[in-house]
């Protein structure tokens, strides 16, 4: 399937404001304006909820095996989720999680 010039920079402009109208919705409109305590406590799931959406395509199907899944990566998550649980450390769950998967792929050549 080919898409024109004209039609991909629609797509594009179209993308764009609709990203602009969700930041404004809450930064414009309700910017200045005190939340309801059950709305502030939704949103700090957030970026719990970003994260593993971010983080489990890159884990699942990493571009650097062609899209398999591979032992050091999973052997990292689980390193970095131990981790995490363990010290409850953001910080030291990610260099634990770097480490895991380097001395695998060491390992492993």
């Amino acid at each position: 399937m080919t898409l024109s010039t004209a039609t991909i920079w629609t797509i594009i402009l179209l993308l764009g404001l609709g990203t602009w109208l969700l930041r404004f919705s809450f930064i414009g409109l309700i910017g200045d304006r005190k939340l309801p305590g059950w709305v502030l406590r939704h949103l700090r799931y957030t970026p719990v909820a970003v994260m593993p959406g971010l983080i489990a395509p890159l884990i699942l199907w990493p571009r650097a095996t062609g899209g398999q899944p591979d032992a050091a990566r999973l052997a990292a998550a689980a390193a970095a989720l131990a981790i995490g649980l363990w010290t409850r450390n953001v910080v030291a769950s990610v260099f634990g999680g770097m480490g895991v998967l380097y001395l695998v792929q060491y390992l492993t050549g």
